[in-house]
């Protein structure tokens, strides 16, 4: 069987296709600072670190960050040696009083589904059912069920057959040999890299019942003798070994900052010495300001998983912690970008 080509690139730019759905949940999140919490009208009276604005409205870090972070992202508010400050656009149509004041406006959509959603993950932390269905559970239990593993994982083999050669075609792995892709779906990622750099031997390291699908989708697209599938749970189980490069795509986003580091330390520990660690993702600048689009994909991740869009910054802090060296950050396609780092 001849392998799929994953070096066939599409004649026409799939960004916008990309940004609407990425982009969805955006406008919920803003509807319920405005109609709900009177965020902007409250912050235009009480300028005030992440902290006093989580205490003021009795919400939870992370989804106040992704929440601060789109705000700044949107130009609403400003973020001044760490206080909020609301902009004059928000000054003029988001605080209370104003002439201009489009709340009113808005207020027809805070009985949205994802909208009231967003009243419990911004208090308890918590994500919502997957896409605001009633009858399914949170993303990372639906997980364990066949019917919705196949469907998810679908969605991100089609979005990932797309991102994975953008970053493939950016990596040099002249001097890798083996690749551990960490909780790596349908495998897509695994077989695009082998695909690009054909030295490559790759692995990918799922959890039931993803590890079938994944040995299906592979076999389907013609990658079975380059690539191999490890059954196993990415954080209770040691990560298989021998491996001189490992891949984390579209994974850290779905979890705690505590969950993220423990990944991180888990790659450090199986790694082998001098090799590599690549972080494919969303991720948000350095100052937290943008881009808009990945601002608005974390809102939506922060409705359905326990994660974010992490920063630069923030990636750089968490591998420095786990002792990998020389952090690099690299665009890639749709708004995603890498990091790459080394174990010594």
């Amino acid at each position: 069987m001849k392998p799929q080509d994953l070096t066939l690139q599409p004649k026409t730019d799939p960004l916008e296709i990309y940004r609407y759905r990425d982009g969805l949940y955006a406008v919920d999140l803003l509807t319920a600072a405005l109609t709900e919490l009177d965020l902007f009208t409250w912050l235009s009276k009480n300028p005030s670190d992440k902290a006093a604005i989580c205490q003021n409205f009795n919400i939870v870090e992370r989804p106040a960050d992704v929440m601060l972070t789109l705000f700044t992202a949107m130009d609403y508010v400003q973020n001044r040696a760490g206080v909020f400050h609301v902009t004059e656009t928000a000054s003029e149509h988001l605080v209370a009083g104003s002439p201009w004041f489009m709340g009113p406006y808005y207020a027809a959509l805070k009985e949205r589904p994802v909208c009231k959603d967003y009243l419990t993950v911004l208090r308890t932390g918590k994500p919502a059912n997957w896409g605001s269905y009633k009858d399914e559970k949170a993303w990372a239990k639906a997980m364990e069920g066949d019917d919705f593993a196949n469907r998810f994982t679908a969605a991100m083999d089609c979005r990932g057959v797309y991102l994975a050669q953008g970053m493939a075609k950016k990596l040099d792995l002249s001097g890798n040999h083996r690749l551990l892709d960490v909780a790596g779906g349908s495998g897509i990622y695994a077989c695009s890299l082998v695909a690009h750099h054909p030295h490559l031997g790759a692995t990918v390291l799922e959890k039931p019942p993803v590890d079938e699908i994944a040995r299906n989708a592979i076999a389907k697209r013609g990658y079975s003798e380059k690539v191999s599938v490890i059954a196993g749970d990415m954080f209770k189980e040691a990560w298989p070994e021998g491996f001189d490069l490992h891949l984390i795509s579209n994974v850290l986003h779905d979890w705690e900052e505590p969950m993220v580091k423990q990944l991180l330390a888990k790659s450090f520990h199986a790694l082998q010495p001098g090799g590599t660690l690549i972080i494919h993702d969303a991720i948000v600048n350095r100052e937290k300001t943008g881009p808009l689009p990945v601002a608005s994909y974390s809102a939506l991740l922060m409705n359905i998983t326990e994660g974010k869009c992490y920063s630069v910054a923030e990636y750089e802090q968490y591998l420095k912690e786990a002792n990998f060296t020389e952090p690099k950050f690299f665009q890639s396609v749709a708004d995603r970008s890498f990091m790459t780092a080394h174990r010594t």
